[in-house]
């Protein structure tokens, strides 16, 4: 029998996550050989150092940890912390702490100031890697100044969180009042200790200091583009967090240049260019012509559906199979209380109510990281028919309540959490 469109997307997302596995990617570009740590093309005698420590955070934070444990187990004594949401495998070596997402809890606050505590014991006899994926900025986190309360954090987070915005404008809000965030962390440590830092990408290329609000690099974003931001959101936060943004006395994030990383390097371990190039990969082995189009990352979701349809059919030829590769983030701004999904599940609901009736069509919108909004599905697939097999979709689009549908409709893509976070996934396949 042959497989369904709908069935071949999700045999290139499947193909997709194992092809940016975590634990491939790191075993290149971490390696201990002959006394040496292998980073990227950065080499680091291990002889120099008394002590390592490894700080893990994100939703990659758990294999990035055993990965690390691994490669310097028996060359370095180790100290450290992981923070991440789940438990599971954690290496006993490191501290761990349960990370929370989207909003962060009393255990942000504790890890932030572990983190804090872990850096200002770096010396010239330290080396110091830190294991950045999405998701920390909520799970690591502690107030700038004493006077902004934990509860008012977390009203600030969750103002940012369904603002609508971007990453790089929440993050540029959240660097500028957190002691954490924006390269405070690598300024907490000595300036003589080496500082290495791995990421993995949930962000838009080139942008590195956004990547979990930047703990450990150079600032881009300025407390003048902070204050343009607050005019717009203003009302919708804490009082104490407007009067730090606003007060002259509130210090900017340390820049490129600051002394605090003349002995610090970071590189990338994935990025959504190898989400990309892994997912037009396994669409070709499986007899499609490929595009990539990220052009609408960070768009609204229905401008960025309505735009990658329109690129679909630009690309659809007669007697071939078409398939339109897309990651990034879409934004779904959220009005009265939500029902069960995620943006990717609001995405593809969306998108099966445009392709309705149309003829060899399907939309996959999954996230990397196999979690969407509050719902237990990483996305999910639609094809021509989804809509109108669904019970009220439309007044599941008006209650955000997209989860429901896919569910019912066995269409939801469920992975569990896969320990990794590149951005969503889309893709969209056509034949005639």
């Amino acid at each position: 029998m042959t497989a369904t469109l709908k069935q071949q997307a999700r045999e290139i997302f499947a193909r997709t996550l194992n092809g940016v596995s975590l634990e491939k990617h790191l075993a290149r570009q971490l390696q201990c050989r002959d006394g040496v740590l292998h980073a990227g093309e950065h080499r680091f005698p291990l002889v120099a150092y008394r002590r390592a420590v490894v700080v893990a955070v994100g939703k990659a934070a758990v294999p990035m940890a055993l990965h690390a444990v691994r490669t310097l187990g028996g060359q370095l004594p180790l100290h450290g912390l992981v923070v991440a949401p789940q438990a599971t495998d954690t290496p006993p070596e490191l501290e761990f702490l349960r990370g929370s997402h989207p909003l962060p809890d009393e255990t942000s606050f504790c890890a932030g100031q572990r983190a804090l505590e872990l850096a200002r014991s770096a010396d010239s006899h330290t080396l110091v890697l830190w294991l950045v994926s999405g998701g920390a900025s909520a799970m690591l986190e502690q107030p700038l100044m004493p006077e902004i309360s934990t509860d008012e954090m977390v009203a600030f987070h969750r103002a940012l969180v369904h603002s609508g915005w971007n990453i790089g404008e929440m993050n540029a809000l959240r660097k500028h009042v957190s002691a954490v965030k924006g390269g405070r962390l690598a300024v907490a440590a000595s300036q003589a200790a080496t500082q290495v830092t791995l990421l993995v990408s949930d962000v838009p290329e080139g942008r590195q200091d956004v990547i979990a609000s930047g703990p450990t690099l150079p600032d881009a974003s300025t407390i003048a583009e902070c204050r343009v931001l607050l005019a717009k959101v203003r009302n919708a936060l804490p009082a104490g967090i407007v009067r730090l943004l606003e007060s002259e006395e509130l210090p900017e994030t340390p820049k490129p240049g600051d002394p605090a990383f003349a002995r610090a390097v970071a590189m990338e371990v994935l990025s959504s260019a190898t989400l990309c190039e892994e997912a037009a990969a396994a669409a070709r082995e499986l007899g499609f012509e490929t595009v990539i189009d990220n052009s609408c990352d960070e768009w609204r979701y229905d401008k960025a559906a309505m735009y990658l349809l329109y690129r679909l059919a630009r690309i659809r030829q007669p007697g071939k199979r078409v398939a339109l590769i897309s990651a990034g983030e879409v934004s779904v701004p959220v009005t009265g209380d939500a029902g069960v999904g995620g943006r990717n599940q609001h995405f593809a609901l969306y998108a099966a109510h445009l392709i309705a009736g149309m003829q060899n069509t399907a939309v996959l919108s999954a996230g990397s990281d196999g979690v969407d909004g509050n719902s237990p599905a990483a996305g999910a697939v639609v094809d021509t028919e989804s809509w109108s097999r669904a019970d009220r979709p439309a007044a599941a689009m008006e209650q955000f309540d997209s989860g429901k549908v896919f569910a019912e409709l066995g269409d939801a893509i469920t992975t569990g959490p896969t320990g990794n976070n590149l951005r969503d996934l889309r893709v969209f396949l056509a034949e005639d």
